[in-house]
């Protein structure tokens, strides 16, 4: 069997594309990390603020 590459540098290389390759790779990873993380730190900080407001009613309640 033959590689593509002879060796492990070469293949980060990829002749000459490597930077581009790896740094495509990188922004999306990133990119994806990011839509995954960023609703779930959302939602925390919803039911944290809902907890907070729920406290704050209950401690002091509206006098009509």
């Amino acid at each position: 069997m033959k590689f593509q590459f002879e060796s492990l540098a070469d293949f980060l290389a990829m002749s000459g594309h490597g930077p581009y390759v790896w740094a495509s790779y990188a922004i999306t990873f990133a990119a994806l990390i990011f839509l995954i993380l960023s609703p779930v730190l959302q939602q925390k900080a919803l039911i944290k603020q809902q907890q907070k407001m729920r406290k704050l009613s209950q401690a002091s309640p509206v006098k009509e």
